[in-house]
């Protein structure tokens, strides 16, 4: 069914909670919509995905339309194996809601991506990740309806271009396609991920590494960390962690002892944690006005009352200024900026 809302305030559609508006929203929650919404006669000329408005900042009022996916369900669809199989899920589908579904079923692989904010839709786009883990290692298959050519189509797990923080729907895709639904492979077989030393202790703590226990200490890790976007507006983390040229990453190791330091998918490269550069620029807890870098995660930027999006892409400029100035290391934004 389309529901459609015309001059609709954003305020509670994003989660960094800032005051503005859009001239429509049109809500959706089957694939078959899309054909409607896109019909040649009134398709949008401008239009946005908004999912569940968790890696995004309005700046000014949206002057289009934002698609609004809201199917949620969640389906075995092949018993590959007796050790895999496969499951469909809409687009409009919590993120964590689908992995405590795979968690209920006895079902391993995206467990290490709990309580990530955001909808199902939004995986692949951003490739989340985090705890050693990306939605590229579980995703099968995508289907997105493509607007210029009118036409529902699938793109397999190669095709989709996966890499850090990034995917073709960032890319060549970008601003052509809406995800319909996304197919995982999901193992039945037990394959506990944790190579974090974080996550290792705080599950030993809690006996063995089923997936109840891995679930709930990554939770606990994320709550003691992050703070509740729906007590302190904000998007997580809102700058990439940098990946550099090996030599460049043990040149900042020698003059700084305790940097932590990463390895990248190109041996060449060593990614860097963003967060700890900014805290070593000195701006953990910092605050300018309404905006803030929050005080346990230099990651976050946080809303502590009635902060406008520009005013945080103000202090996001700050932040990177401090950075580079300290480091010569670059920094970018990981949140969609509109």
């Amino acid at each position: 069914m389309i529901k459609i809302f015309t001059d609709h305030p954003l305020r509670d559609l994003n989660s960094f909670h800032v005051e503005e508006r859009a001239d429509q929203i049109i809500e959706f929650d089957r694939r078959e919509d899309l054909d409607e919404i896109f019909a040649e006669a009134d398709a949008p000329a401008k239009w946005y995905v908004l999912g569940g408005g968790n890696n995004i900042l309005f700046t000014r009022r949206y002057e289009g339309t934002l698609l609004h996916p809201a199917g949620q369900q969640i389906r075995i669809i092949d018993d590959c194996s007796e050790s895999s199989v496969l499951v469909e899920a809409e687009a409009g589908t919590d993120w964590d809601r689908f992995v405590e579904w795979c968690v209920e079923h006895e079902l391993w692989g995206a467990e290490n991506l709990s309580l990530i904010p955001g909808t199902v839709g939004a995986a692949p786009v951003q490739n989340i990740g985090a705890y050693g883990a990306e939605a590229k290692d579980v995703i099968h298959r995508v289907h997105y309806f493509d607007v210029e050519q009118r036409r529902h189509l699938t793109l397999l797990n190669a095709e989709c271009h996966f890499a850090y923080r990034d995917s073709i729907f960032k890319g060549e895709l970008r601003g052509r396609v809406v995800i319909t639904s996304v197919e995982f492979k999901l193992s039945r077989t037990p394959q506990p991920n944790l190579g974090y030393g974080d996550l290792k202790r705080e599950v030993e703590s809690r006996g063995e590494a089923t997936l109840r226990n891995i679930r709930d200490a990554v939770c606990a890790i994320r709550r003691s960390k992050l703070p509740n976007t729906a007590v302190q507006g904000n998007a997580g983390s809102f700058f990439k962690n940098p990946i550099v040229d090996k030599a460049i990453a043990e040149q900042l190791k020698a003059a700084n002892e305790n940097m932590p330091l990463y390895p990248a998918a190109d041996p060449t490269k060593s990614k860097l944690a963003a967060g700890w550069l900014i805290d070593q620029a000195g701006l953990k807890g910092y605050r300018s006005g309404c905006v803030g870098v929050h005080d346990r995660q230099a990651l976050v930027l946080v809303n502590h009352g009635s902060a406008t999006g520009k005013e945080v892409v103000a202090l996001a400029e700050y932040v990177q200024q401090r950075v580079l100035e300290k480091f010569g290391i670059g920094i970018e934004a990981e949140v969609n900026i509109l």
